[in-house]
């Protein structure tokens, strides 16, 4: 009787852990720049990192939906830079062309949607642009 509890109590948590697992959110992944700084200019490459929080993962095959990039850290939001995606240098690293034309902090909003993830993956990245 004692091991039919304990039989019972083991599926049970296997079958929690197992729903947790297949209902992660879009709040299970992050995006984190590869790079401390960037050299100011037009036509920079910057990339971003898309991890997956509970493993520590890179996330490759991301569908990048969404980009913008803007001085919104440094109060001027309204100074918006064109983005254009650029080859990956590796798995789980997503690159964009953008101009970053002074030095100072850039927000890089990004959307993506994650294979078998049915909500959108947004980030906000700040970039740090230097002479």
């Amino acid at each position: 009787m004692k091991s039919t509890y304990l039989l019972a109590s083991a599926v049970a948590a296997a079958l929690s852990l197992a729903s947790v697992a297949a209902y992660a959110g879009a709040n299970d992944y992050i995006f984190e720049p590869t790079a401390a700084e960037w050299k100011k200019g037009d036509d920079v490459i910057v990339a971003v990192r898309l991890k997956h929080k509970p493993s520590g993962k890179p996330v490759p095959d991301a569908v990048i939906v969404r980009t913008r990039v803007d001085m919104g850290p440094d109060n001027m939001a309204d100074m918006v830079s064109p983005v254009a995606a650029a080859p990956s240098p590796e798995p789980g690293v997503y690159a964009f062309k953008t101009d970053l034309p002074m030095a100072g902090r850039y927000l890089l909003s990004v959307a993506a949607k994650v294979q078998g993830e049915p909500e959108t993956v947004v980030g906000k990245v700040i970039l740090k642009a230097v002479k």
